[in-house]
């Protein structure tokens, strides 16, 4: 694995980059292979709140993690641990997609969008944040996989049956919807 570690409002000392790298490194295990990716840390600390983000982009996975503690070392312990969870939890779904399929496909995306209350105060629509990704083919379960796996309450791909920009999304009660274009 090769670590880019990023750190907003602190320092990235030595120290700390090789108890990030020695943590995150335990995730191997749960692998054939080590991956040979890219982890991607980010590290930040606003109003003495430390705050961990882990993205490991993979072929065909995404996995993500996101932490905040007063404690750095207690945020990097407790985002480990929520990705070991994450891995252990998803791993026969995944097993069995890899088999199936060949692979489980990848989309991510988060947009925070505009309550109504905050679209009423601003009567001019600022976007703040834009980010691009890749809509790749899968089945609404995968996607639904996928969007567990990253933690998000959305996830958006292309179906692979019709072709079309799908959404798949978590409910308030827990079950799941899929919203498809009237086409």
């Amino acid at each position: 694995m090769n670590f880019n570690i990023r750190g907003e409002n602190i320092e990235v000392t030595g120290a700390i980059r090789d108890y990030v790298e020695k943590k995150i490194s335990k995730l191997g295990r749960y692998f054939e292979t080590t991956p040979a990716s890219d982890v991607h840390v980010n590290l930040s600390v606003y109003n003495d709140e430390q705050r961990i983000e882990v993205t490991i982009p993979m072929p065909n996975l995404l996995l993500r993690g996101e932490e905040k503690h007063n404690d750095l070392y207690a945020a990097i312990d407790l985002v480990v641990d929520k990705l070991e969870r994450q891995i252990r939890k998803y791993k026969t779904k995944i097993n069995r997609k890899f088999r199936q399929n060949g692979a489980v496909k990848q989309t991510f995306t988060e947009m925070k969008p505009l309550s109504s209350k905050e679209e009423e105060e601003n009567s001019q629509i600022e976007i703040v944040r834009t980010k691009r990704f890749d809509i790749k083919p899968m089945d609404p379960e995968e996607a639904v996989l996928q969007m567990d796996l990253l933690g998000h309450e959305f996830f958006v791909f292309t179906n692979d049956k019709t072709g079309e920009a799908n959404v798949v999304y978590r409910r308030k009660d827990g079950k799941y919807g899929l919203i498809e274009p009237n086409v």
